[in-house]
Parts: C-alpha cells; structure tokens; sequence
C-alpha cells in the first residue's frame, strides 16, 4: 500500500532505517503548519482509521511527530480515538497507572538498559499494539530502539540452522523468581505481589493459570513462575509470511532471576545465545525523542527496548488488543 493521506505528510528522524523497502519508523506530521493542534490530529486519525492501522503494519512502527501532544489526558485520547481495545501489562516491570489507559513506562533505574523484547511475549495473550508518549525527552540517551524481528530470524537461521530446528521443535521454557514482599532483591523492582496485582496466594494461583503460569513457592516468601513450553518463532497474519524471532531467550538467558531453556531441559548453547544478541544490536534501529512524540509499534513485528539515559524523562504507554 502506497503512502496516500491528506491529513498527513512523511518526514524524517534520525536513525530511521530501510528495511525490505520499508521505512522504520515511518514518520507522520501535519499535513499543513496550521494544523499541528490534537483537535486535528484527532479528526486526523477518527477520518483514516483503516488507513492508519495499516500504516502501523506495513512499516512495523509509525512515529507522530509535530502535533505538539501535552500530556497523558490528551495521549489518552489519541489512544482511544484509533478505537483499539485495551489489555492489561502483565509481568515484572514496575509501573504507575497516570490517567484512564495510560501508564508509565518501565520504572527501572534510567542507568539500567532494559532489554529488547516483545511486550508480554511470554503470555498466551499480548498487546498487537505498543503505544509510547514522549512527555519530557532525556537530555542524553534514553532512546527507544526497535529491531524488525524477522531480520533477527532470518540470520539466526542463517548461522545457526541446526540450534534453530532445535529449539523450534522442543519448545522453549522460562522461569522468573519474583521476590516476596519483605524481599527487595529484584533487580526488576517487583515482587509477586505487585506483578500479579493481590497478596492472596491462591488468587495468585488462580491468575497464574489464566496465563498458562506454572507456580512454585518458595522457602523465603518469594515466587518461581515457570512458562512453557513457548514458541521460538510465529508467523502472524497480513506480515508478508515472515517469521518473528517471538521469544526473550536472551532477556532472560542465565540471569539471576530468570532462565531460558528448551522445554526438555536442554541447555541453549552460550555461543548461540551471544551471537543472537549481536544480531539483535546489529538489527537494532535508534531515534531520539522530541516533546509530544507518539510512536506507535507493532508489537508482533518489532522488539523494542530503553537506552540508559540521563534524568529527566518520561515517557508514557499504552498497550492494545
């Protein structure tokens, strides 16, 4: 589909990159200068909704930029204008609910790089769409970095074509201890109670089995979930037939806190899991945020990430069935 669209004209930002004849992030602004304002990028966006969302997949990512967006009530409205339902972030992220749909971003210490994933990939139901607001950009570092899946797939593959075949047939599976709530060992900054949103075990466990959690509890208060087994790879439809690289087994490879294995036990080999994390930095795509920046991601397409940073920055999220 070519690019068509009165309301809005294609721009530019640092680090945008080609990829398979498609730019990422395809950056949108005003079609005129006297048409920077929410009321018409709402209008905009009410008027092209088909449009839009397919903008969303083709290029994986689609940044607004210039419609000078304040603040989290008018982000909300962005949101709900595109008429998307919401789904709940579930996992270990520490997080702030701010206004009707909208949440913080990852809370972690802005000197921590939070690892390229897809939201909520370790779940049986996951966000379609990554929705971020850039309230007050970092004045140095603090990039969202993308990485087109598929790439990351395709060199795996590549260079890896036995432990691939592998992995995909076994499965995979995780575990993540999550500390109690007298425990502030996390380095993720979340115990169980608040991940899971009760301090009632057994509504825990309830919770837990909705989605497809495994449970161990452990001597200290403290909580091992255990997911698997889990796919390597998925291919989703209207994406051109390409297979995502639809896992965190280098988020969570031999951590602290979480391990990533094959459903049987099998160890992934450390070469391999090195070498996938290369790829990932090497597919990696960069931009830096400006004031009222909207991107908006295709969760099923894209990892996405958080560069260290210098205070202050906020950015907002909001995530889509």
């Amino acid at each position: 589909m070519e690019f068509s669209c009165k309301h809005f004209k294609v721009g530019k930002c640092e680090g945008e990159k080609l990829v398979d004849g498609e730019t990422i992030p395809l950056v949108l602004q005003p079609s005129e200068a006297n048409k920077n304002g929410l009321e018409s990028l709402l209008l905009a966006l009410k008027n092209n909704k088909e449009w839009f969302e397919q903008m969303i997949i083709k290029n994986s990512a689609v940044l607004l930029r210039g419609f000078d967006v304040k603040n989290a009530e008018e982000f909300n409205e962005i949101v709900e204008i595109c008429g998307w339902e919401d789904i709940r972030y579930v996992g270990p992220a520490p997080r702030t609910h701010i206004y009707k749909r909208v949440w913080t971003a990852n809370e972690g210490p802005l000197s921590e790089f939070i690892y390229y994933h897809h939201e909520m990939v370790l779940f049986k139901e996951y966000p379609l769409k990554v929705i971020l607001f850039c309230e007050i950009p970092p004045p140095e570092g603090g990039q969202t970095p993308v990485v087109p899946s598929f790439k990351v797939t395709e060199k795996m593959v590549e260079e890896f074509p036995e432990a691939v075949k592998e992995m995909e047939e076994k499965g995979l599976r995780y575990t993540f201890t999550a500390p109690g709530k007298n425990n502030t060992g996390s380095m993720r900054g979340r115990g169980w109670e608040d991940a899971f949103g009760t301090s009632d075990p057994q509504e825990v466990e309830k919770r837990a089995k909705a989605f497809g959690m495994e449970l161990e509890w452990l001597p200290d208060g403290g909580l091992k979930t255990i997911l698997g087994p889990r796919n390597l790879t998925k291919v989703f439809e209207g994406r051109k037939g390409r297979r995502m690289w639809f896992n965190t087994i280098v988020g969570m490879h031999g951590r602290e806190i979480s391990s990533a294995k094959m459903a049987d036990g099998t160890e992934i080999p450390e070469n391999v899991v090195k070498r996938c994390a290369e790829i990932i930095e090497e597919e990696s795509i960069q931009f830096k945020w400006e004031k009222g920046d909207v991107l908006f991601l295709d969760n099923l397409a894209l990892l996405h990430g958080r560069r260290p940073s210098l205070p202050p920055r906020k950015v907002l999220v909001a995530t889509c069935k």
